[in-house]
C-alpha cells in the first residue's frame, strides 16, 4: 500500500513539475494547447456515458412481447386472489409441494436441521 502511495505521489510532483517549467518556459498558451486533448478526452467520455445511461434506461422501460396466460394459469391466479381477499391472515400459493420418492428414514434425520 505504501508502494502504491508513493508511486502516486512521486507521479503528482514530475506532473507538478513539468507543468511548472512548460508554463515559465512557454507561456500559458501552452498550458492551454497541451490541456485541450484532455478536455477533449474529458467530453468525449462525458457524452459516451451519457448515451450509455440514456439508452439503458429506455431499454428498461420497454418490456417484451405481451405473452397471454393460459386459462389453468389464470383459473390458478382467480382463486389465489379469492382466497387472498377472504382470509388476510395466510396467503395462499399455486404451488404445492410434491414428495420425493426416495425412502426417509426419521430416525436418522435431525431434529433441527
Amino acid at each position: 500500500m505504501i508502494r502504491h502511495a508513493l508511486v502516486f505521489w512521486i507521479s503528482v510532483l514530475l506532473g507538478v513539475y513539468g507543468l511548472f517549467f512548460g508554463v515559465v518556459n512557454y507561456g500559458l498558451s501552452w498550458l492551454f494547447w497541451e490541456l485541450l486533448p484532455s478536455f477533449i478526452l474529458v467530453g468525449l467520455l462525458y457524452f459516451a456515458y451519457r448515451l450509455i445511461m440514456k439508452d439503458q434506461a429506455y431499454g428498461a422501460r420497454r418490456s417484451g412481447p405481451k405473452v397471454k396466460p393460459s386459462q389453468k394459469t389464470m383459473a390458478k391466479v382467480a382463486g389465489v386472489r379469492k382466497n387472498q381477499a377472504a382470509s388476510g391472515k395466510r396467503k395462499t400459493y399455486p404451488f404445492q409441494v410434491i414428495e420425493g420418492s426416495k425412502g426417509k428414514n426419521d430416525d436418522q434425520m435431525p431434529k433441527y436441521h
